[in-house]
Order: C-alpha cells, then sequence, then structure tokens
C-alpha cells in the first residue's frame, strides 16, 4: 500500500513540517500520487529546487500550461543558491489548480530534530487552507546531544526542560512536540537507523496526535496509533 494512502493524504493542500525528512516525504507523495492526479509541489518558506519537476516561476497562466504537460510541477519564486521561495500564486488558487498541492513549510538546516521560533520570522509558516499538516521527525535523533542534533537547539532546550547539553530521549522530543501542537500527524521517520526499538515506541505512544513511523529511504510506512 502507498504512502500516501496509508497516511489519508486528500485532495488539497497538504503542509509538511518538521525535521528529518520533510522534502523526502513531499517527493514520495508526489511519485505516489502524480499517477493518478495533478500534484503542485511548493514552498512557503524556501527549499531547493527540484530537479526531477518542470518549475514555474511565473504567474497561473504559465502554470495552467505546465499542468497540461505534466502531472506534477514545482511553484516557486527563484532566490539565490539554487533555491526557491513561495510562489507570487496564492495558495487559495493554487487549491483550485491541482488536486494536490504539497507544501514544505519549515526548514530544518538538515538536522533530525527542530524547534520552532514564535518570533519574526515565525515558523512554521503554514497556509491557512492546510487539511492536514504533517510533522516529521527524525528518528536517528534520537540519543544524539541537543546542540548538535537540533535545529534551533535553544528553544528545543526550553521546551524540553533541558539544557542543549543534555541527551535526546523520547520523553523530551515528545514533550516539545506536545508543547507546540502545530501538526494533526507525526511521521517518525528513519526508524532504520535505531537500533533501539523500545526508544520508537515510547516515543510514539507519548505523542497525542495521529502517529506513523518508518523509513522515507525504504519506503517503509506503518501506524502507530
Amino acid at each position: 500500500m502507498r504512502i500516501a494512502a496509508i497516511l489519508g493524504i486528500e485532495k488539497g493542500i497538504t503542509s509538511i513540517i518538521g525535521s528529518g525528512g520533510k522534502t523526502t516525504l513531499m517527493y514520495v507523495l508526489a511519485e505516489e500520487l502524480m499517477t493518478e492526479s495533478s500534484v503542485i509541489l511548493c514552498t512557503s518558506t524556501h527549499i531547493i529546487i527540484p530537479k526531477q519537476y518542470e518549475l514555474v516561476t511565473g504567474g497561473e497562466e504559465e502554470l495552467a500550461e505546465a499542468l497540461l504537460k505534466h502531472r506534477a510541477v514545482c511553484v516557486g519564486t527563484a532566490a539565490q543558491n539554487g533555491k526557491i521561495t513561495a510562489s507570487q500564486i496564492p495558495f487559495e488558487r493554487l487549491g483550485k489548480m491541482a488536486d494536490y498541492v504539497l507544501v514544505e513549510a519549515d526548514g530544518a538546516k538538515g538536522l533530525p530534530l527542530k524547534a520552532h521560533a514564535s518570533y519574526e520570522p515565525y515558523e512554521p509558516v503554514i497556509p491557512k487552507l492546510s487539511r492536514r499538516v504533517i510533522e516529521v521527525v527524525g528518528a536517528d535523533g534520537l540519543g544524539g546531544i541537543v546542540k548538535e542534533v537540533c535545529h534551533r537547539p535553544d528553544i528545543w532546550a526550553r521546551l524540553a526542560g533541558e539544557d542543549t547539553g543534555s541527551i535526546v530521549t523520547p520523553e523530551k522530543e515528545a514533550r516539545v512536540i506536545r508543547a507546540e501542537a502545530l501538526a494533526d500527524t507525526v511521521y517518525i521517520n528513519k526508524t532504520d537507523a535505531i537500533k533501539e526499538k523500545g526508544d520508537l515506541a515510547e516515543l510514539a505512544r507519548l505523542i497525542p496526535y495521529q502517529t506513523f513511523m518508518g523509513s522515507l529511504k525504504k519506503r517503509y510506512i506503518e501506524k502507530c496509533h
């Protein structure tokens, strides 16, 4: 069964936040959904331009033409260092131009875990019309030192009630997720990198939202609750 189906991705806007595999999840979902539907990939912050999809940097007319030629396209505004920012087309319009709109709404600088800033620039930037908000968590951050495996370690440590030199445990990560309360679904990724499977089960148990775990690299997912 496909990951998109197991996650219950609905037509409309799905926002992906967190760390440890957001971009990979967006690509996997797009690949699955585009077999039968039209898909727009985009961001509300910054992402590296995906090479496997047509990039639209113009308006609605250019996007409509691209969607006639391709099942999936990426939209955005050109930025520096091979990245794009949010498209000039409002999310409300994007949601009407394709069956599915997948939004990477966060940044984590490649680290497995993160906390979010409540000051400008606020994050994550979740479009109001999002049908689903999926938070990705990198399981390979468990057991690491906060300041080494967490983006915005000071905020993460404060929410966890710890210091940045402490060890990340399932209890602490779950505490951060509960304190922020940003998503309706959590996907614990990279479970194949963890030897202590009890840590994964404990983390999933402590998350009060619909929770899944698996490995996007191996295209594996299972529902926890």
